[in-house]
């Protein structure tokens, strides 16, 4: 049996999601209380139509009881389940902004608690699923279809038993991505930027990438952090862990986050994981 619990705060995609996987054959439910998941699942296993049944469940702060989920969760890890905990998020402002253009009510809000209060206050309460996930997926940045690319991609498309790795190339500037496992810091590195004919161009340009490749800082930059992830992979592998979001940050994310991404995902595809490569700040 396969069972996707996604969760997230209000206005992060979490419907767009579900929409994605109903699409991809799960049956799908929303608002599940947290208390009627063991029984969900028992239920499925016992009936030898569903044991090998696709069950996706959104449970989020309008769920009772959601302390309970980590010990749930647990007891579902000691059955026969392949249960992944799928958790998205955006930076505040963009909630606030989602939420103001659709004119929705918060569920956390009421005569005590405004817009920005309940959405801050959710992160809080959605902590017991925000620490026990396996995949984090900041939507701030993300459309609609993007973010339905990115669930096809990461969450269908992953390979059994192979760590999906993301490398996501991002600029300081517009704020560091609310869903990374590590993140490099490249701001060190000569700047592209500075010279007039690479100005306009990126880090998947040739020209760009003839200049990096040529500096010996981001050589040793690159192999350090090739030496790093080569290193903790298999630990984290081992520890079951499905999903690693790598994060290359620059100022701008034009350049040399965008190369060192594009070099790393090269690198890395001829390992045994799943690699993705993206880059927040080009269109």
């Amino acid at each position: 049996m396969q069972l996707i619990v996604v969760s997230g705060r209000s206005g992060s995609g979490k419907s767009t999601a579900l929409t994605v996987l109903e699409d991809a054959g799960f049956d799908c439910i929303d608002n599940f209380p947290v208390n009627l998941l063991q029984s969900l699942v028992d239920n499925a296993l016992r009936d030898p139509r569903q044991k090998d049944s696709a069950i996706a469940v959104c449970i989020d702060a309008r769920s009772r009881d959601l302390e309970r989920f980590p010990e749930i969760l647990l007891s579902l890890d000691r059955m026969d389940v392949e249960c992944q905990v799928v958790f998205l998020d955006a930076l505040s402002p963009t909630l606030v902004k989602r939420f103001s253009e659709t004119r929705r009510r918060h569920p956390l809000t009421d005569q005590h608690t405004d817009l920005r209060q309940a959405i801050e206050a959710e992160a809080g309460v959605l902590e017991p699923l925000s620490d026990l996930a396996d995949l984090t997926i900041d939507t701030t940045r993300l459309s609609a279809q993007e973010l339905g690319e990115m669930i096809r991609l990461r969450v269908l498309g992953r390979t059994q038993n192979r760590i999906s790795l993301l490398f996501r190339s991002f600029g300081f500037k517009h704020g560091v991505p609310v869903d990374a496992d590590f993140v490099f810091d490249v701001r060190c590195l000569p700047n592209p930027h500075w010279i007039p004919e690479l100005r306009p161009l990126t880090g998947r340009d040739q020209p760009v990438i003839d200049y990096l490749s040529a500096e010996a800082e981001v050589n040793r930059m690159f192999t350090d952090i090739s030496g790093f992830l080569n290193r903790w992979l298999p630990s984290f592998a081992d520890n079951n862990r499905t999903y690693m979001t790598v994060c290359i940050g620059c100022t701008g994310g034009q350049h040399r986050s965008v190369y060192l991404a594009e070099r790393l995902g090269v690198l890395f595809s001829t390992r045994e994981v799943d690699v993705l490569v993206r880059h927040r700040e080009l269109a």
